[in-house]
């Protein structure tokens, strides 16, 4: 009867787990829980891997559908035996590797063992990875389990909001009206909502960052070529990073730690070599703002919606209060101009590289055939067919895409910031993630205003971190985000700390708090 009953949990993950080897899933209370404090708990007893991952999917369960929030494409059938396994290596070892029994989720474009990996695109429905892209692989190698893919705006074109043609829409936990941002609005609205531990997310212009603004999350965009985009469905290539979507600095820290490296499969990783740190924990220190030189770049704060601006303002008045010396305004000669047509598309060829690399199905071999399939709203149809006749750039499309190692545009605006940071001595460049207040879902088109995060990283390669500084009118949560120097995460992990705990903005969103006691 027992193996049955174990049987059952297994099939049938997305129904309550009252039938889990313990009494009930919510007599521990995860919520905000960081992978040291869950550690914790599993050293003294009073947790194991196999409850954690079961209150989890009672939580997914009991508020993704019923709340509407929609943030979640599957759970995976293995979690708990997964976590299960864990339990057992721990009572063998008494060894908790880095990530023992952390579950996590991951966004639908990371290839995933016997998983769903659609990109939040019917055409890849079905679809199951047979490897994991790399990131995911480093983090179940560190113990942690792929609890659940997350929705996703479809092949990643959206910034404005996440819907999908798997999923559907998927709104924001604080204030169900309005949006999560886009593309990784499934994994911040998860997150967030503590469905699960940490998770995934990609960044090809805002897409780590957007999303954790607007879920009061912490969103580390690191150096493009810290981190291996191998098996992930790409957008374009030469901008995309993947990284942590955590509730803390710490958290996102731990991830960073272990999918940071080279990656023989992803060339541009060698640029990494010899600047990796194995240990960027050491970097977590509560007084790191204390004789930090932290610049106001106001050339991206000239449109700010009113809450935005007070919560900006006292965000920097906060830095200088823990120890920072604030250089106000900061300014780069030449900025528009260099910032200027910086996007060039390659998504026919990288998308149908990966096409061809890894989902191998005669019928799904270009974007004529992903536009063959049908069955999107009107953003994604007309965005394939522009993306299917238009690669390049917009304006000069007889200069190349490149990486922002050999691309004499971004090596020239990135050299441009760099080097007014040296003049002034700054440690970062602060300005808030986005200008404006999240976006009603009806109106997502009129309210899209002051996303910053397109505007430098992705082109520059720079590191940028988003941190939450607040709430506006409605709940609605706002991020600071922090630019540093290129494979600089040490720093900018350090003044992200520090500003967190001092601040300690972070909070659950109404509606999403602890189960009721069964």
């Amino acid at each position: 009867m027992k193996k049955l009953i174990v049987f059952a949990c297994i099939l049938i993950p997305l129904f309550v787990f009252s039938c889990s080897r313990f009494d009930s899933a919510v007599e521990f209370d995860p919520l905000e829980m960081t992978i040291s404090q869950i550690h914790e708990a599993y050293e003294t007893g009073s947790l194991t891997a196999e409850k954690l991952t079961a209150i989890y999917i009672e939580r997914i369960n009991a508020y993704d559908q019923s709340t509407k929030l929609n943030s979640i494409v599957l759970i995976n059938p293995e979690a708990i035996n997964l976590a299960r396994q864990l339990d057992e290596e721990y009572e063998s070892t008494g060894i908790l590797k880095p990530l023992h029994g952390i579950p996590v989720i991951v966004k639908d474009n990371y290839n995933t063992i016997g998983l769903q990996t659609a990109g939040g695109s019917i055409a890849l429905k079905g679809f199951e990875p047979q490897t994991n892209a790399y990131q995911v692989q480093k983090l179940i190698d560190a113990g942690a389990i792929v609890l659940a893919k997350s929705n996703m705006a479809e092949w990643a074109f959206s910034p404005r909001h996440t819907v999908s043609s798997i999923t559907g829409e998927t709104l924001n936990p604080y204030n169900l009206a309005h949006v999560p941002a886009g593309s990784s609005g499934g994994t911040g609205a998860a997150v967030a909502s503590n469905l699960g531990a940490v998770g995934l997310g990609t960044d090809t212009g805002n897409s780590i960052r957007g999303p954790s603004s607007h879920n009061s999350l912490v969103g580390f965009r690191s150096t493009l070529g810290l981190t291996s985009r191998e098996g992930i469905i790409p957008l374009y290539l030469r901008n995309d990073v993947g990284g942590p979507m955590c509730r803390t600095v710490e958290d996102a820290t731990r991830i960073l730690e272990v999918i940071a490296g080279y990656d023989p499969m992803d060339p541009v990783t060698k640029y990494s070599e010899g600047k990796v740190h194995e240990n960027y924990q050491q970097f977590l220190d509560k007084n790191g703002l204390e004789g930090a030189r932290i610049g106001v770049f106001r050339q991206l704060t000239e449109d700010m919606h009113p809450d935005i601006k007070i919560l900006f303002e006292q965000a920097i008045k906060d830095l200088g209060a823990l120890g920072a010396e604030i250089i106000d305004p900061v300014e780069v000669p030449g900025f528009d101009s260099l910032r200027s047509n910086q996007w060039c598309s390659e998504f026919r060829k990288d998308v149908e590289n990966y096409l061809a690399t890894y989902v191998k199905w005669d019928s799904l071999k270009s974007i004529e055939d992903i536009v063959a399939v049908g069955g999107y709203d009107e953003n994604v149809a007309s965005r394939l067919k522009y993306l299917g006749e238009t690669e390049g750039r917009r304006l000069n499309a007889e200069i190349p895409c490149l990486d922002p190692y050999t691309d004499q545009r971004r090596i020239a605006f990135r050299e441009a910031i760099q080097n007014e940071m040296e003049r002034l001595n700054l440690d970062a460049l602060i300005y808030p993630s986005w200008n404006y207040p999240p976006a009603r879902t009806e109106k997502f088109d009129v309210d899209y205003k002051g996303d910053n995060s397109q505007l430098i990283a992705p082109h520059t390669g720079q590191p940028a971190f988003t941190i939450p500084m607040g709430f506006s009118s409605g709940n609605l949560p706002a991020g600071l985000q922090f630019l540093g120097r290129m494979f600089d995460e040490s720093t900018l992990i350090k003044l992200t700390y520090a500003y967190e705990q001092g601040t300690l903005h972070r909070k659950t969103p109404e509606g999403f708090g602890a189960l009721p006691k069964q």
